[in-house]
């Protein structure tokens, strides 16, 4: 049997358009102290918000990108914000006399950029995008600018998504061409003497393929633990993967996959080492767990409805509204909303308090224009109340 759900969190209508009416967040991130969340309610700017705990106060919009915003990213270490944009571009953006100034960065691709995360040094980040290259950037100082290195002709379709390794030295990809690839990227300067990776003799060139794994749908998410001990990917035919990394190159009899009941997940994150939540298409965040040598699904986080309230789900209230409309010419009378605090699918996931390696506390970002932020005081508890009994 499954054990009780978390507590019903609250959550904060963000994004609406000129009429009042929520519209989609397609990616949001948050600064170091968790103060302030950077978002982009699916059109060409960021809006940047305060939150004391309660409530979120507007303070600044970003606008140089004259395309929609597909992927945000704020390093820890440096407040820099980096975004890319379906205008092929990305900028990075600091604080400086009180107002954010951008830069504009190189990318040199010719398709839209999908994605883009910092590196845990914040010194380089990477941009994925759907000319199937990589760009790998960082500063370089006697320039004054963001230059980029392409990794090139190793995908074959658009890159969806990316992650860094632990070390900044390596970099996994997610692809329309349903694989999940592993390179290395150590950039001369940043990277100053870079040991060799997977028990190699010499450092590996920038770009080289280190290990590739097959999925048999596109790739929404890939992601590494925090101690780089474990790859997850997850992919569009409702399935949750995940690698064991460890000194010798992975391969794929080091994959052990989940093939779940829910639909995609779109979003991971390792609320520890052994533990992650996914989120998506399902608009519920789901836990799962290492068991062994093996992971095992546990239990979703959002409850039903309290009070014995029957809400129609999204596909049956759709069915529902044209059967009504066509048989007797009436709209349907129940209602369409779901038994779910997000109404529409989950867009973004990202980590906000922690203890030590472990994350205490999250938020989740959707279609619906919601803010759900979901407490784990005691993962431990948590996790006992979200795994199979």
């Amino acid at each position: 049997a499954f054990q009780q759900y978390l507590p019903m969190p609250p959550f904060h209508q963000l994004a609406l358009d000129k009429s009042g009416r929520p519209t989609a967040i397609s990616c949001h991130c948050w600064n170091a102290d968790n103060t302030q969340i950077a978002y982009c309610p699916n059109d060409n700017t960021v809006n940047i918000a305060s939150f004391d705990g309660k409530t979120f106060t507007h303070l600044h919009t970003l606008k140089e990108h004259d395309q929609l915003i597909t992927s945000i990213d704020w390093a820890a270490a440096t407040n820099r914000i980096v975004t890319c944009s379906q205008d092929r571009n990305a900028y990075v953006w600091e604080w400086q006399a009180e107002t954010w100034k951008p830069t504009l960065v190189l990318l040199r691709i010719n398709r839209s950029a999908t994605f883009v995360r910092w590196s845990p040094s914040g010194k380089k980040f990477a941009v994925a995008s759907g000319e199937k290259k990589v760009a790998v950037c960082c500063f370089e100082e006697e320039n004054n600018w963001w230059v980029s290195k392409l990794i090139e002709d190793s995908h074959n379709s658009t890159v969806l998504t990316l992650s860094w390794h632990p070390g900044d030295l390596m970099l996994a990809t997610g692809s329309t061409d349903g694989k999940v690839r592993i390179f290395s990227v150590a950039i001369k300067g940043p990277d100053k003497r870079p040991p060799p990776v997977f028990g190699q003799a010499k450092p590996s060139k920038f770009g080289q393929l280190e290990a590739i794994f097959d999925c048999s749908g596109w790739v929404h998410d890939v992601l590494f633990n925090s101690s780089g001990t474990v790859l997850a990917y997850a992919g569009h035919d409702s399935t949750l993967s995940f690698v064991n990394i460890g000194e010798a190159k992975p391969t794929q009899a080091d994959v052990s996959t989940i093939f779940c009941s829910a639909l995609p997940y779109r979003r991971l994150l390792f609320v520890a080492d052994d533990k992650l939540v996914a989120a998506g298409h399902d608009c519920n965040p789901t836990f799962f767990s290492r068991q062994g040598a093996g992971w095992t699904q546990g239990k979703q986080l959002d409850r039903p409805t309290a009070g014995g309230e029957s809400k129609q789900g999204g596909v049956s209230a759709m069915f529902r509204k044209f059967e009504m409309a066509s048989s007797r010419g009436e709209e349907a009378t129940t209602t369409s909303s779901i038994a779910t605090v997000h109404q529409n699918a989950i867009s973004d996931m990202r980590a906000m308090q922690s203890s030590g390696p472990n994350v205490t506390s999250f938020a989740t970002t959707g279609l619906d224009g919601r803010c759900v932020i979901w407490e784990l005081p005691s993962l431990e508890t948590a996790m006992g109340n979200l795994s199979v009994a």
